[in-house]
């Protein structure tokens, strides 16, 4: 009876938290398209996002490249296919790994980040004072972050795609004696329109998801201090299951479109 009481606990929570984040997404695009603009906020936002994360992302991305690289050439050269290694990291890092794992570490660093300062500014009433100023807090501390990791997410999948296919290069080159220009250039010639058009936009989604989840969880943070460290980590969990999905759902699509 318990166990039944709890399943129907845990259920009502999670439809009830599945509304209030629907709600909170009509919110913000109700918002988005209202004066007035903040450019600056959301310029400064692009920089934190973009610029504090380059480089974890570039490490992430080179060691991705070293690791998967390592990992595949020994059984490459068993199956006599060395030769067809930089069109396979190259194909498996733009379609599938450089998108989900650096959407899932800016998801770590972003996400947290955002949950843990917009619920110290609720529970220190800054986002009252806000609202009691005139200043209208959805728009200059929820839109802007949402906006700038929407539109910076993909920036990042591009450097770390570019910089773990380098270090990619690196391991043959240093292996199998492979210059730049003929690795690059297997690499480019395996490479297909089709494979960069669903990576690259999947990662709009990843961005979008990360902003909205991390300022859902700060915005309504609750139970004073211990609250915001409890919105940072279920803001970082969170949007790593909506990563997920998203891109098992952009995966079936990307299926389809290749079928096609």
């Amino acid at each position: 009876m318990s166990e039944n009481k709890s399943n129907i606990s845990w259920l009502n929570s999670f439809l009830i938290e599945t509304g209030e984040l629907a709600y909170f997404t009509g919110r913000f695009f109700k918002e988005v398209f209202r004066r007035p603009f903040e450019f600056k906020e959301f310029l400064k936002q692009c920089y934190n996002v973009g610029n504090k994360s380059l480089l974890l992302v570039g490490i992430t991305g080179f060691i991705i490249g070293l690791v998967f690289t390592l990992q595949s050439r020994p059984k490459m050269m068993e199956l006599g296919a060395e030769s067809w290694l930089p069109s396979m990291v190259s194909i498996s890092i733009i379609r599938e790994i450089g998108p989900i794992i650096t959407a899932l570490i800016c998801a770590g660093k972003i996400g947290s980040g955002i949950g843990a300062e917009l619920g110290s500014m609720r529970v220190t009433e800054q986002i009252d004072a806000m609202e009691v100023s005139g200043t209208n807090p959805f728009k200059y501390l929820v839109v802007t972050r949402i906006l700038a990791t929407t539109f910076m997410i993909p920036l990042l999948v591009i450097m770390g795609d570019a910089i773990a296919l380098f270090g990619s290069f690196l391991i043959e080159n240093i292996k199998g004696d492979v210059s730049f220009t003929l690795y690059f250039n297997e690499v480019f010639n395996s490479l297909d329109f089709s494979d960069f058009t669903p990576s690259t936009i999947k990662t709009f989604f990843f961005g979008f998801a990360i902003g909205l989840v991390g300022c859902y969880k700060g915005y309504y943070t609750k139970h004073g201090t211990a609250g915001v460290g409890v919105s940072a980590n279920s803001a970082v969990v969170e949007a790593s299951i909506v990563l997920f999905i998203i891109d098992f759902v952009a995966v079936l699509i990307a299926d389809i479109f290749y079928s096609v």
